[in-house]
């Protein structure tokens, strides 16, 4: 890996079939140990029920209000600084319950692949 600095541009933000928003950070089979992405979920909508096979995430929330629900525990509000620690396997999905955008980042380790994708709901 070199030292550098990157600048992703939001421009290439893309929407998911999960209902939400996309900015890929960092995520490059240079560095498999780690991927960051910039999520953002419109008021009101709530993201798809899934998991990630083999690779554990977190969401750092930025901005907004939201209710997470991970595997069979209850949801949880969530709000700026709040830290979600997801393990791999678990199920997961987020509602923005605030008015305006809910954004946060998710960190992934080792790095998020499409092939770790399991949607749970349709």
């Amino acid at each position: 890996m070199k030292a550098r600095i990157v600048r992703p541009d939001p421009a290439t933000a893309f929407p998911t079939a999960e209902r939400c928003r996309i900015l890929e950070l960092w995520n490059g089979a240079d560095d498999p140990a780690l991927s960051i992405a910039l999520a953002t979920v419109a008021s009101g909508e709530t993201t798809q029920s899934h998991r990630l096979r083999g690779v554990e995430e977190r969401y750092l929330i930025l901005h907004g209000q939201g209710l997470v629900s991970l595997g069979d525990e209850a949801p949880e509000p969530v709000g700026p600084g709040d830290l979600v620690v997801i393990p791999a396997g678990v199920a997961q999905r987020i509602a923005n319950t605030g008015n305006g955008e809910l954004a946060f980042y998710c960190i992934c380790t080792p790095r998020f692949t499409p092939e770790s994708y399991e949607m749970l709901e349709n």
